[in-house]
């Protein structure tokens, strides 16, 4: 049933007798509601109030107002007046939500015949079934549950709410936070619960309980959940673990109970690096520190000798000796500095805090460290025996774990890929540690978006890309592995400014079907443009665009046949990259101009000796673009006395482009270097389908040993600290 549309809820209907109810008739409907006065509902009904008027501070009606009362008689009253069931307060409730609130089971009937939805919520995302259980009423959430309400549904909320991560809690943690254990025990026991559900906040029924001031139920709630297998080791606010918050609620049982769990963290920490025990000589909780100690909680978390005697607890002092607390503690360094700039700030305070180490590892699963998300977790700041490195975690087992370490250790020192420090298990998952960087190459881009480099070289796009290509080559013939996921964010640009391939967790071992390296190289071509476009055009509507569509987008002639060449590779696809790392692309322009020289420096081309093999090759006739008048005219002065001018051909062009290059520097040609400026941008400008006419032609000739020597070895080459290439701009 649909909400009906009042287009003036403060102006009533005619009554029978003519007179138009006022809005002061609105207020005494209102009113008289809410002091049960049912005559006078009856009366301002007939004298035409609006029975759908909604109070201007929360939006109520006649109708919430009754159900709150809890009055079923003026209800069907106001319905048989046309109230509407489904009318919403200002926060989203419904009269049938109000309901639950009331505990009244023939109205939740009653609105449910009516059109109401059981599962139905208000605008912060709180149903029936949450409200009765929230306010411990048990008739209304039998009822709502024999109706069809999804016990386990998380609480959806505002856009806004939720990216400051609220919502998303159940059922179970509201009752939790209010106390109510007889709710509890029927959620858990006969509806089926989730008892680790967890909230936007990743807080279980656990951390509400132990977060409520108000709950005189905390240890019978505690027990309740934890015998039905509540997680101890998950995080409220802070980082906050339910022993850190036993320990601050000062309540021994509860700390006791705690750490009879078989898999209690007992040396976690919160986001400040504070442990149970920490807290515990803190608060000059003796009976709580000798129960930690007793159960094996580490000294080696703090000052704790220090705080003691501070506190003139001299017992306490003794019991920590006792259990190998250190008189004189040493915290980290104050001064130390990490050698990442973007992450700098958290990788201080990760140093400063103690962490119990996990093997060689030190990391902290907290918001505060967060690099990025995973499909499977995320990835987080760490250190690794001391290295600061970024930690991938996995749930161990996890077929993409496998594939990620396997391509990993199968990668070379100095690589362009990440470098594979190590990994750890611990309580069911695996972290691996790579290379820390500082951002993707998505981030990257946002730095020269907008630049323009339309006819200008692009030095940072060809640096960014020969790096990325030598990446993928390395993973193709050294790894023997294809990559499947080549995206911008798998991309990673170091504090060095070298870029990484990363993620390798959808990765597979080359079967021998080339299908599967051509999926990497198509992938390649997009991000190709995407780098040249500085991610003006976004990678998953490159992805959208057929093959065909993205090299038409290319800005100039290299770039075009580059991705066109990654599109259709030919039969040897694993040496694709081999050979398309010494493409023009990856020429600067000087070297395209000295490549253009050289060849037109070949005797056959500077004698015109139309039979020969090279000006066969080249043939047809050059680009619709012509040199300067005054150059030329200039430079056919050389053939005054034969004659023999330079003809439209491109044998001709390209002797022009090498006499050119020998008398450009001249005392006597000064005039006509002014007109020209810089020759190798001259000749990109004017001719820009030139190089990759000559390349094209003499590619698998002889002649091509005019080329450039660049990274087209099978084997890659890297460029000192790191092995990776570096990129021209600073800024990334």
């Amino acid at each position: 049933m649909e909400t009906r549309d009042h287009n003036n809820p403060h102006e009533g209907p005619t009554s029978s007798s003519g007179r138009r109810a006022t809005v002061e008739d609105n207020h005494l409907l209102i009113k008289a509601v809410q002091t049960e006065d049912v005559d006078l509902v009856q009366q301002l009904l007939e004298g035409g109030a609006n029975v759908n008027f909604q109070e201007e501070e929360g939006g109520w009606t006649p109708l919430h107002n009754a159900v709150q009362m809890s009055r079923e008689d003026i209800v069907e009253l106001l319905l048989r007046y046309d109230a509407d069931p489904v009318l919403r307060k200002k926060n989203g409730a419904t009269p049938f939500i109000i309901a639950a609130i009331a505990g009244n089971v023939k109205l939740l009937e009653l609105f449910l015949s009516k059109g109401a939805d059981v599962n139905e919520c208000d605008f912060y995302g709180f149903t029936a079934f949450m409200e009765a259980a929230v306010y411990g009423n048990v008739k209304a959430l039998k009822f709502l549950y024999e109706r069809g309400a999804n016990v386990n549904l998380r609480r959806k909320t505002k856009e806004d709410q939720e990216r400051l991560k609220k919502g998303g809690a159940t059922a179970l943690m509201d009752a939790a936070k209010e106390g109510h254990v007889e709710v509890l025990k029927i959620l858990l026991d006969e509806m089926g619960a989730d008892v680790n559900a967890c909230d936007n906040m990743g807080r279980n029924a656990l951390i509400h309980a132990l977060l409520s001031s108000h709950n005189r139920d905390v240890e019978a709630i505690t027990h309740l959940l934890l015998d039905h297998g509540a997680d101890v080791n998950v995080r409220g606010e802070r980082g906050k673990t339910p022993l850190i918050l036993a320990v601050e609620k000062k309540h021994l049982g509860l700390v006791q109970r705690l750490l009879e769990q078989e898999h209690i963290e007992i040396n976690d920490t919160d986001s400040d690096g504070k442990t149970a025990l920490l807290l515990a000589v803190e608060l000059k909780l003796k009976k709580i520190a000798q129960l930690l100690c007793d159960r094996g909680a580490s000294t080696d978390c703090g000052d704790l000798v220090m705080i003691a005697r501070r506190n003139y607890d001299s017992s306490l002092v003794k019991l920590l000796l006792s259990h190998g607390a250190k008189e004189h503690f040493h915290p980290p360094a104050e001064d130390w500095k990490p050698q990442s700039s973007h992450w700098g700030a958290a990788l201080k305070d990760l140093h400063r805090i103690y962490r119990p180490m996990i093997g060689k590892l030190k990391f902290f699963i907290d918001e505060k460290y967060k690099i990025a998300d995973t499909s499977e977790g995320g990835i987080y700041l760490g250190f690794y025996e001391k290295q600061e490195v970024a930690v991938k975690t996995f749930c161990e087992g996890s077929p993409r774990a496998r594939q990620e370490v396997s391509c990993l250790q199968s990668s070379r020192e100095n690589s362009h890929l990440v470098t594979f420090y190590g990994s750890e298990s611990h309580r069911g998952h695996l972290f691996v540690c790579v290379t820390l960087c500082e951002q993707t190459l998505e981030a990257c881009l946002e730095v020269h978006r907008g630049e323009d480099v339309e006819n200008e070289e692009d030095e940072f796009a060809r640096n960014v890309l020969s790096s990325i290509f030598m990446a993928v080559q390395e993973l193709h013939l050294s790894c023997a592995y294809t990559h499947q996921d080549l995206q911008p964010q798998n991309i990673l640009i170091d504090s060095k400014n070298a870029v990484h391939l990363a993620d390798f967790d959808k990765s597979i071992k080359w079967t021998g079907d080339p299908q599967e390296v051509k999926r990497d190289l198509e992938d390649l071509g997009r991000l190709v443009l995407y780098v040249v476009k500085k991610g003006n055009i976004s990678f998953e509507e490159l992805k959208a665009q057929s093959n065909e569509e993205v090299v038409q987008l290319s800005p100039d002639e290299e770039t075009k046949d580059l991705i066109h060449r990654l599109f259709h590779p030919g039969e040897h696809v694993r040496d694709c990259l081999s050979d398309l790392l010494g493409h023009p692309f990856f020429w600067t322009w000087e070297s395209r101009y000295r490549t253009l020289r050289n060849v037109g420096n070949e005797s056959d081309i500077k004698t015109r000796k139309h039979e020969s093999e090279i000006l066969r090759l080249l043939k047809p006739g050059p680009s619709e673009h012509s040199v300067n008048e005054v150059v030329m005219k200039k430079m056919n002065e050389f053939y005054k006395k034969t004659g023999n001018f330079y003809q439209n051909t491109v044998g001709d062009l390209l002797k022009f482009i090498r006499n050119l290059g020998e008398h450009i520097d001249e005392e006597k040609h000064k005039k006509m270097k002014l007109k020209i400026g810089d020759p190798s941008r001259y000749f990109q400008k004017t001719f820009p389908d030139l190089v990759i006419y000559v390349y094209t032609k003499l590619q698998n000739t002889e002649y091509r040993r005019h080329f450039p020597q660049t990274h087209s070895s099978n084997k890659p080459q890297c460029d000192g600290a790191g092995g990776a290439s570096r990129l021209a701009s600073p800024e990334c």
